[in-house]
């Protein structure tokens, strides 16, 4: 489990097969950055841009980590070097200073607008329609591994359209200054807003 508040941004610096296969995965090494690494072991898990992979290698300051094909093809910004928003998995005597998310990519959104409002940014990302159910005024969505509140939804015919405030200081601390528009995101929905449509869904089935 993560938190959705970015530790570091790190670097992926070489991206390479596992195998000598079309449709093989990927290694990363990733230079951590200011991300502490004394205390991560083979095994642990680290969220890339939101998604949750497991440490493989590790060196000095810099980890590796072995991305399936299938992840890479519903992920965004894991499949070449450059930026990643990193952060370890939770313990127990961590706060949870964003909400509860799994690292479990649910969907790409794209960048429909980036634009400067007053001191801050306005992010508004096109969701698909099987996301769009999710997302709610004032409620949380993670992008790119960053827990975020949503300020407004509109619903479309392909899906739905969000809009965030981005204040100065997650621009500073995380990848999202270099979103553009037509940009592809990683998004993940609120973990108890998938459980709650589950239930739902059941007992309506048995009515």
């Amino acid at each position: 489990m993560f938190t959705g508040i970015v530790a570091a941004v790190g670097k992926i610096a070489s991206v390479t097969p596992i195998a000598n296969q079309d449709n093989a995965g990927m290694r990363l090494i990733v230079e951590a950055g200011a991300l502490p690494l004394q205390d991560v072991a083979i095994g642990d898990s680290i969220a890339l841009n939101g998604a949750c992979m497991t440490v493989v290698e590790k060196s000095g300051s810099s980890f590796a980590v072995d991305v399936s094909r299938e992840s890479l093809n519903k992920t965004a910004g894991l499949d070449r070097v450059g930026e990643v928003n990193l952060e370890k998995a939770l313990t127990l005597a961590d706060r949870l200073g964003g909400h509860l998310v799994s690292g479990h990519v649910d969907g790409l959104g794209t960048v429909r607008k980036f634009d400067t409002v007053g001191e801050s940014r306005e992010l508004v990302v096109e969701a698909p329609g099987d996301l769009a159910k999710y997302l709610a005024y004032k409620g949380s969505v993670v992008v790119n591994g960053v827990s975020l509140t949503v300020n407004r939804v509109t619903d479309t015919a392909s899906g739905c359209e969000f809009s965030i405030n981005l204040i100065p200081h997650t621009i500073e601390v995380t990848t999202l200054k270099h979103l553009h528009v037509g940009a592809k995101v990683n998004l993940e929905i609120d973990l108890i807003a998938r459980y709650v449509e589950r239930m739902l869904s059941l007992e309506n089935a048995a009515r």
